[in-house]
């Protein structure tokens, strides 16, 4: 016991020191992560979910298979199991039902607010009173940023950025604190109204996802922890594995309601957040996504009536190219292939400065509030100077009838190709085009089809130059954003740069240049191939773009992966958040478990009938979350002729949550001894195991109390994962993640009479690459490379 101690003491000595020196501004190091690494194979680490350092836990996807568990799925009959299955596709119908109404309240809000100061704006600049327009353009953006940062500072913290990487992390099987509160809900709504109304380089698509993961969660728990429903049938959901599924559709669903790509948003969420997948799943995230397009067509019929203020037909992302002929020959795979080497070069660029940016606004952002508050307004201040100043450094170009669209040039309002800005009659401002406007309607401008002579080569340039530093310092700031949109807007405005450039030499419209582009610096920066071609696909309405699309992608993801991860993996890093590769690093096949459970304290047993002085010590003096129960004294038949010979008995692991609860329960006996099954069932249900959030510290024990009993068998896992010590760790990590541990006991190779039966247990923690390293910095790796 005197090591337990020694060992917690350090432990804690060691995590405080982590703590301070996050908060001190003087310790950080910006060639480091936004949060040092451990030095020694540990639980309980320290990440950033949204712009709050918490302690990060695992979470329980493996089944516990106790006593209780498979006593309640005997008893279950056939009525509760098609229940059981009735409320999965319930809950799926009122995820989709909720994202596609919260997304159509975004969209109305955005169009509304950011369309009305747009008005106002263009009238004082037809008035030629271009300072007034601009004191209420920088004055409603500055109030629009304040309001989605410090709801972002002072109430849901988690709610800033895009919420993306944290949902990697929790269907990977890491519990982030608080990310999935109704507080935080309702802060990412508001703040995303307010960030993208006021014109900042970000879009909304991030945020929905972390919207409709929100709603997901909060439906399948019942409501917020305060306000929870105690309806039986949520007792089904009450469990890690069940709330994964919930929140899958809800990320799907995101995606589908940012996009109206409802086969995009379930390939999204296959290839890009989750780890675990099964047929059944695939069914219900496609069911949710296609009750979001269904609410979406819905609310746009309704708008089209006039009842949406300026919401009409544009606010949901919907790029129709459909109305060019696709037409290309074999030289144009040429320009095709350069617009893929391009986005992969730009795409790992953008990632490294990107990456360099975030570390400097930690340092930034740990010094306290008022800085963050700071950062966001400084960010937005510039952000209206240079949307407003440099269309004045464009030249006005005259109207050309040939290639109108359907509306006037030069036009005067928010929306329209040809905005006529500071120019004179018959002439219109392309820069003021395409900044003068909503996020959305640039994109629809600079995708815009049959009008090859609408934009200067020059005034795209300063587009790209100006979107490329807008959107290296707007992420990262304390409001919602997505990355989405910005790196559409500077894809696309290279895409078509390469268009004009080529005109004399291929038949390929402008506006399909800007659309690969904008897909090949998605796919050199997220890495994403399947789910971004399908997106684009499903956004541009044209289905002759599906070959040159998926050459695009695949070479802009080849060249990309040749530079550095993709962002989601970097902001993963950065966050500190313990996440686990599909493939592990090759040198894993070099070192063993059991060489891991060597370099780790001893590990910490409980017996299987164990006296109540001895639990409350372990839970005290540890941070641990499962603990071996092993029985010792257990009566081994051996062959006929030799003597009975006594062994060490692994019953399984028992989680520290149950543990408290037996304690909490008072489910003490004064003899060391075994219970019955109706002793148990009469104390305990399956419900009580699944509660969470109970601390020791809670629970109070007497000293007579102390010397008495715990029956740990009926709480105990029995059927736990365990590999034998000369498993390598590669081989390892991929069982631990495919099937979602907490838990890997490592058990000896050899069992023989007296052996102790348990080696070590491993964690998540304890398959992480760098955390070996330190470790073992013997061992070499060849960076970027993985293995099978």
């Amino acid at each position: 016991m005197e090591e337990v101690n020694r060992f917690v003491e350090s432990e804690a000595e060691r995590n405080q020191q982590e703590y301070d020196d996050f908060n001190d501004p003087e310790s950080n190091d910006l060639h480091h992560p936004l949060l040092k690494r451990n030095r020694t194979l540990s639980s309980s680490p320290l990440a950033i979910v949204g712009t709050k350092v918490s302690h990060i836990e695992s979470l329980d996807y493996e089944i516990n298979e106790n006593d209780l568990f498979k006593q309640d799925w005997r008893s279950r009959s056939k009525v509760q199991v098609l229940q059981y299955i009735l409320m999965k596709w319930l809950l799926a119908f009122l995820v989709g039902i909720l994202t596609g109404g919260i997304a159509t309240l975004i969209n109305l809000a955005v169009e509304n607010i950011a369309g009305y100061k747009l008005l106002a704006v263009v009238n004082y600049i037809d008035e030629e009173r271009y300072m007034m327009g601009f004191l209420v353009m920088a004055g409603a953006n500055f109030f629009l940023t304040l309001v989605a940062a410090l709801l972002c500072v002072l109430f849901a913290p988690t709610a800033a950025g895009p919420g993306i990487p944290e949902i990697k992390a929790y269907l990977n099987g890491v519990d982030t604190p608080d990310m999935f509160g109704a507080t935080t809900l309702i802060v990412k709504i508001i703040g995303s109204i307010g960030a993208v109304s006021a014109g900042l380089d970000l879009g909304k698509e991030g945020p929905l996802v972390h919207i409709g993961s929100c709603i997901a969660s909060l439906l399948g728990q019942g409501g917020p922890d305060n306000y929870r429903v105690k309806w039986r049938w949520l007792r089904y959901f009450n469990n890690d594995r069940d709330r994964r599924d919930l929140i899958t559709c809800g990320s799907s669903s995101g995606v589908c309601a940012a996009f109206r790509a409802p086969v995009g948003g379930v390939l999204f969420a296959l290839e890009e957040v989750a780890t675990w997948w099964r047929s059944a799943l695939l069914w219900r995230t496609f069911f949710s996504a296609a009750v979001v397009v269904v609410v979406l067509r819905a609310a746009i019929e309704v708008c089209k009536s006039g009842y949406c203020g300026l919401f009409g037909h544009g606010g949901l992302i919907m790029f129709d190219v459909s109305g060019v002929e696709v037409r290309y020959h074999a030289f144009d795979l040429i320009p095709v292939a350069l617009i893929g080497v391009l986005g992969g070069l730009f795409g790992g660029l953008y990632n490294y400065a990107l990456h360099q940016v975030l570390k400097v606004y930690n340092v930034i952002n740990k010094k306290g509030k008022m800085h963050k508050l700071v950062l966001a307004l400084s960010v937005s201040i510039f952000t209206s100077v240079c949307l407003y100043g440099l269309p004045f450094l464009a030249q006005c170009r005259p109207c050309d009838p040939s290639s109108l669209l359907d509306s006037s040039c030069p036009s005067t309002g928010r929306e329209g190709n040809f905005k006529q800005f500071n120019c004179p009659k018959g002439h219109y401002n392309d820069l003021a085009t395409l900044l003068l406007t909503t996020n959305d309607d640039a994109v629809r401008n600079i995708f815009s089809i049959n009008t090859p002579s609408e934009f200067n080569m020059l005034s795209l340039a300063i587009f790209f130059a100006l979107y490329c530093v807008l959107g290296l310092i707007t992420f990262g700031i304390a409001v919602p954003s997505g990355l989405f949109l910005p790196i559409i807007l500077m894809g696309s405005a290279y895409g078509r740069m390469l268009g004009i450039a080529m005109a004399p030499y291929t038949k390929i419209d402008q506006g399909l240049y800007a659309v690969l582009g904008a897909a090949s610096l998605m796919a050199g920066s997220m890495r994403m191939t399947v789910s971004l071609c399908v997106i684009f696909l499903e956004l541009t309405n044209n289905l002759l773009l599906l070959p040159i699309t998926m050459l695009v992608l695949l070479i802009s993801k080849t060249v990309g992966d040749c530079f550095n991860p993709s962002i989601y993996e970097i902001i993963l890093e950065l966050k500190g958040l313990p996440f686990l590769d599909a493939h592990p690093e090759t040198w894993m096949r070099n070192i063993t478990v059991g060489e891991l459970a060597d370099v780790k304290p001893p590990v910490v047993t409980l017996s299987g009938v164990e006296r109540v002085g001895r639990i409350v010590e372990v839970l005290k003096n540890t941070t641990h979350n499962g603990f071996p129960v092993v029985d010792s004294g257990i009566t081994v038949t051996q062959p006929l002729g030799s003597s009975p010979n006594s062994a060490n008995e692994l019953h399984g692991v028992i989680l520290r949550a149950h543990l408290v609860l037996a304690l909490k329960k008072k489910w003490f006996r004064p003899e060391p001894r075994r219970t019955e099954d109706w002793e148990v069932r009469k104390e305990f249900t399956s419900i009580d195991l699944a509660e969470r959030g109970i601390t020791i510290q809670e629970v109070t024990v007497t000293k007579a109390e102390m010397d008495m009993y715990v029956d740990l068998h009926p709480l105990t896992n029995t059927t736990p994962y365990t590999a034998v010590e000369s498993m390598s760790v590669a081989k390892a990590l991929v069982l631990f993640r495919q099937v979602g541990l907490r838990h890997m006991l490592v058990l000896p190779k050899y069992q023989a009479a007296g052996v102790f039966p348990v080696v070590g247990i491993l964690t998540r923690q304890d398959l992480i690459a760098h955390n070996i390293l330190d470790v073992f910095p013997h061992l070499t790796t060849s960076k970027g490379k993985k293995g099978l």
